[in-house]
């Protein structure tokens, strides 16, 4: 993974990839090879290494695997080290930080082991920095790598998906509104397992088809005196929310009576006061009784001003 990260797709790469997967499929086959031949008739949990460091075959067994894992990580460490001052983008900057960390505690595994193992071949007991320190590195290294290997992928699916969620959700009620007035044509089948951004389009499709339908009928004017209303109290994040909402309610109750607005020569549309505004207003939908006190407002000054 370091390799594909590291360099441009090229023939050298693949070649140096190839020789990575037979390098360390030859030290699998090589450790099945000498634990098969081994003589292993206890099982030892919690301290193989040292129980068996004199055992013939298993005693190459344990060396191989140690050194094995001790050359991975001294080569992925030396690559992480000479690449990742070349590295621009945050997120990879990051993981990589995760990673040549994780490796310097499987460092300290992989040395606590050795010298277990080494200890024992002197006549010394030395077993506590198997089986009492290494772990605690073992643990820690791993977690480090795979939060490293896992973060600049993940990265931005964690920075998108809360805010999609949040805005598939609050479209919801938005959505519902217009298509239970101003059906769009059939849809097309989504499952609730389908991919979220997949839906939220679809969502969004929905609504934007539903406008279109309710062009005709939409009062910009409306829009206008409702926005002013609003605009008196409250943010403009608000104050549009309020008056694209107070706009369609009114759009989608002429629809259903199927009195659609004078026209003046030019197309029917719905302005971009509501088009870019869909999840202020589809929030606002969320405090009906808002909407509800800014439409009264707005009713009554307009008569008052036609008066």
């Amino acid at each position: 993974m370091i390799i594909t990260w590291r360099e441009e797709p090229t023939a050298r790469r693949r070649r140096r990839i190839r020789l990575v997967w037979a390098g360390y499929l030859g030290v699998v086959v090589a450790l099945w090879a000498t634990f098969l031949m081994a003589d292993v008739p206890v099982e030892r949990v919690y301290d193989l290494d040292t129980y068996y460091a004199d055992t013939p075959w298993m005693r190459e067994h344990i060396v191989l695997y140690l050194l094995g894992y001790l050359v991975s990580t001294l080569v992925s460490a030396w690559m992480i080290w000479t690449w990742i001052g070349k590295v621009r983008a945050r997120r990879l900057k990051v993981g990589l930080v995760f990673l040549q960390a994780g490796y310097a505690f499987g460092l300290g595994y992989d040395i606590s082991k050795l010298l277990a193992v080494g200890a024992r071949w002197t006549g010394r007991d030395w077993d506590v920095l198997s089986t009492e320190v290494a772990p605690p590195f073992a643990i820690v290294g791993a977690t480090l790598v795979a939060t490293g290997f896992i973060l600049p992928v993940l990265a931005p699916f964690l920075r998108t998906w809360p805010r999609e969620q949040a805005t598939y959700w609050v479209l919801r009620p938005l959505e519902q509104l217009i298509r239970r007035v101003a059906p769009s044509a059939p849809k097309a089948r989504v499952s609730r397992f389908a991919p979220l951004d997949l839906r939220l389009v679809r969502r969004q499709q929905q609504i934007h088809d539903g406008l279109l339908r309710l062009a005709p009928y939409y009062d910009h004017a409306l829009y206008r005196r409702a926005y002013d209303v609003a605009a008196a109290e409250h943010r403009e994040p608000t104050a549009r929310g309020v008056a694209g909402a107070i706009a369609l309610r009114a759009a989608l109750t002429a629809c259903a009576a199927g009195t659609p607005r004078a026209s003046d020569g030019r197309p029917a549309h719905i302005g971009r006061e509501v088009t870019d505004h869909l999840t202020a207003i589809a929030r606002a939908l969320y405090r009906p009784r808002l909407v509800e006190s800014v439409r009264r407002r707005t009713t009554t000054e307009s008569l008052t001003s036609h008066a």
